[in-house]
């Protein structure tokens, strides 16, 4: 089962890239974050032409979320979070061939200190609650999307400019390693991975072309998911098609049925 995740910073331009990306692909679920598109203009058609039932919840300019699956989503389906008032689109969760997917689009925060970052903390903790509620429910989870957030140094470039600036400070990161404390490992870290590998980079700068960057997309996956996890990729080839979004696409790879035979550091 492949599953992936894209931050396509607007469906609406990025819709052919994304069509393309499935033929060539074929994930079995494919989460989208920032579509900036409200329901009513999903394209629905072309999605399900390509192959895919969708689940979405959009938000005009700004955020927005969606589910792609080869399959019928089976049940559940969760755009809020109880106990979190949010009423931006960056949260939607759904159960496919029996594996829960959590799809985020986490807060950016804007800057430490700032008010948005603490509401990113106190968001990053309600999501966390949200996940320890559902994880004996649903013990084959996934949890993937735009984190906002590069997990350790090795996911920025230059570790020393980013040093406790948002993205990479401490509590950030403590956030994340609380949701991780649940039961969940990154899969990306689960293979030897070659160095200086990123999601996201900057429009600014030239920062694609000169590999400034950092990994913030993720995919994160329960213990029994982690154990059948094949692998995990990052793929920085749409980064170079015309007017590309600023993020790359990421995949891992479960083998739901036979053991796993590919390596991994769990």
């Amino acid at each position: 089962m492949k599953i992936a995740s894209w931050n396509v910073n607007s469906l609406r331009v990025r819709l052919p890239h994304v069509l393309d990306w499935l033929a060539g692909e074929k994930p079995d679920v494919l989460a989208l974050q920032e579509t900036k598109v409200l329901d009513e203009n999903f394209p629905l058609d072309e999605i399900n032409a390509a192959g895919y039932e969708v689940i979405y919840s959009g938000q005009k300019t700004y955020n927005g979320v969606a589910i792609l699956s080869k399959n019928k989503v089976e049940d559940s389906i969760i755009t809020d979070i109880p106990g979190l008032d949010d009423p931006q689109r960056r949260i939607l969760a759904a159960t496919v061939d029996g594996v829960r997917i959590l799809d985020l689009y986490v807060v950016n925060g804007q800057e430490v200190g700032s008010d948005k970052y603490e509401h990113k903390l106190h968001w990053l903790e309600k999501v966390r609650e949200f996940i320890q509620s559902e994880v004996e429910q649903y013990p084959n989870y996934v949890v993937l999307g735009d984190f906002n957030i590069a997990p350790e140094d090795e996911d920025v470039h230059d570790p020393e400019k980013w040093k406790e600036r948002i993205l990479c400070s401490t509590p950030e990161r403590a956030a994340f390693n609380d949701i991780c404390s649940i039961g969940f490992k990154d899969t990306y870290r689960l293979f030897d991975q070659e160095p200086g590998k990123w999601s996201w980079w900057d429009y600014r700068a030239a920062c694609f072309r000169r590999n400034i960057g950092l990994r913030i997309d993720l995919i994160l996956a329960s213990t029994p998911m982690a154990k059948i996890c094949s692998s995990s990729i990052i793929d920085r080839d749409p980064r170079t098609w015309e007017r590309p979004s600023d993020h790359a696409p990421v995949m891992a790879t479960f083998n739901l049925n036979p053991q796993l035979t590919a390596s991994r550091i769990i």
